[in-house]
């Protein structure tokens, strides 16, 4: 085991090496690639919440968690707070993410596309009344392309793009 690792350390040190992928099973494809993704990460936190994001809703769901509950367990940004709801909304888990999404709104009064962004998993949610006033709020600080269109992409059912 420790020397795959070392192997895993040197292919993600240069290049990944197709033998960490080529005539492997998907699993162990997908196992090597986050092992290197992990040298690749560093001390990254959205990096690391990218290769938590692919364990969680990959079927990893406990390793995924454990890398999001390291990154806010620590001194982190928002910016990783409203990455990990939009995970967990994702995954169909709108009441772990709705908090996340709500402290983001508190922390960041200003943030107009984010906002939206919110507002508009809000009303994907099936709840037009909170939409609103964040759409509201989002606009009365900036009419902003990116809000424009994550509001109104949602009144079509459309997810918006992160």
């Amino acid at each position: 085991m420790f020397i795959a690792g070392i192997g895993v350390g040197v292919a993600a040190s240069k290049k990944n090496n197709p033998s960490l992928y080529h005539g492997k099973s998907n699993a162990e494809a997908a196992q090597a690639l986050l092992d290197a993704a992990r040298i690749q990460a560093g001390k990254g936190s959205w990096e690391r919440i990218a290769i938590g994001r692919i364990q969680y809703l990959g079927g990893q769901k406990a390793q995924g968690q454990a890398i999001f509950d390291e990154i806010l367990g620590g001194k982190h940004e928002a910016s990783d707070e409203i990455r990990i709801a939009r995970i967990y909304r994702e995954a169909g888990e709108w009441a772990r993410a709705k908090p996340m999404f709500d402290a983001y709104v508190a922390k960041n009064p200003k943030d107009k596309t984010e906002i939206a962004e919110i507002g508009a998993w809000y009303l994907l949610a099936g709840d037009r009344d909170s939409a609103e006033r964040l759409f509201d709020k989002s606009f009365a600080i900036e009419d902003e392309i990116w809000a424009t269109v994550a509001a109104a992409g949602a009144y079509l059912g459309v997810a918006p793009q992160p």
